[in-house]
């Protein structure tokens, strides 16, 4: 009798589910994972930037990678909906001295007016950002848009001995403008410094080209 007691005692004791840690609890205990303290020297964020192709417009979103303390790779997405000017670059930086709840100064955009480019005859120039005003009393035959490099072909009638012509421009996206005599009419190609589209409408003292 003390025989089998005693084997009924050594198998209750072996089947015992007996854990490492008493503290945890044993459902839905899972592994933790572990860094390492071996320490990676990274330079600290100060700014990056990325520039955008001339084709961009629109930013969607924005998505970072980075790296947790256990060395897994997450993601964090930003969705956006603005528009962009693809001549300034976008900065990705960190800024400790930055305060959410301080109030955004606004700034006062004054309002730009044409500037005047150059006259060749009959025809001004003026521009204003992305827009070019043409002062002509000249009818504009037809307009189109070439590419490789892009650039707007304008074609105005006048029959008359005109000398040809070649202007460049700095920081504006009208790289440069070259004006030359065909047979009843001159034509006036004005190089872009990137991709767009573009519309032209009459007004009262000529012609307005805007890039889009």
């Amino acid at each position: 009798m003390f025989v089998k007691i005693f084997l009924l005692f050594i198998t209750f004791f072996i089947t015992l589910n007996a854990r490492e840690n008493p503290f945890f609890p044993s459902v839905g205990e899972k592994d933790i994972s572990y860094t390492t303290n071996v320490l990676v020297k990274k330079e600290p964020l100060k700014r990056a930037t990325i520039t955008l192709p001339s084709t961009a417009r629109v930013i969607k979103s924005v998505k970072i990678e980075f790296q947790n303390l256990d060395g897994s790779m997450e993601t964090k997405k930003i969705n956006l909906d603005n528009s962009v000017d693809w001549h300034l670059p976008i900065f990705v930086s960190q800024n400790y001295a930055l305060n959410e709840n301080q109030p955004v100064k606004k700034t006062v955009v004054k309002k730009e007016e044409f500037k005047k480019l150059f006259t060749k005859k009959y025809t001004t120039f003026y521009v204003n950002g992305k827009t070019l005003k043409i002062v002509t009393k000249d009818k504009l035959l037809r307009n189109f848009l070439l590419v490789e490099p892009h650039r707007i072909v304008c074609d105005f009638k006048r029959f008359d001995d005109l000398r040809s012509y070649t202007k460049k421009l700095k920081n504006s996206p009208f790289k440069s403008f070259r004006i030359g005599n065909h047979q009843g009419y001159y034509r006036i190609v004005i190089e872009l410094d990137g991709y767009y589209k573009y519309k032209l409408s009459t007004i009262k003292d000529g012609y307005m080209i805007k890039l889009l």
